[in-house]
């Protein structure tokens, strides 16, 4: 550290973390740190996790039982972290709206992911009844983007 002149080193690879910081007197302290083990849930489907292409997920309904789930409706749901739009760009018209017929492959939005635009598809057949994310908007992974009722 003396001879390159460093006062500060940080190096961290797969759970390990360690950093160096010289102290008074030109003396290197170390501080080394495991980190936490991160988990990530699982992708959809049979398609690998970070796949630009990755496709929506669908469920009749997921998680507890509410009065907003029906049967005979499914919900297309972000497979990814990132940004919700839905046109291919602001002067073109969107993909899909309310009343839309699709089937299992019609693109019915684009989610923006580390600058990858990534088509996300239907997967399954019916008609388009509600749209449940804004234009530009931030979605998370498993959020819900459409309700299609099945048909």
């Amino acid at each position: 550290m003396k001879r390159s002149e460093l006062s500060e080193f940080e190096f961290e690879e797969e759970g390990f973390k360690i950093k160096i910081k010289r102290g008074s007197g030109g003396q290197p302290i170390f501080t080394s740190v495991p980190l936490a083990p991160q988990s990530y849930p699982a992708a959809p489907g049979p398609a690998q996790a970070g796949s630009p292409a990755t496709p929506a997920q669908i469920t009749p309904g997921s998680g507890p039982t509410s009065a907003s789930e029906e049967i005979g409706f499914a919900y297309v749901k972000s497979p990814m972290v990132g940004t919700f739009y839905r046109s291919p760009s602001p002067e073109n018209p969107v993909f899909v709206d309310v009343n839309a017929k699709v089937e299992e492959k019609t693109v019915v939005c684009i989610i923006e992911a580390m600058k990858i635009m990534n088509e996300i598809q239907a997967e399954t057949k019916g008609t388009v009844v509600e749209v449940l994310v804004e234009n530009g908007q931030p979605v998370e992974y498993g959020q819900r983007l459409f309700k299609i009722k099945l048909g």
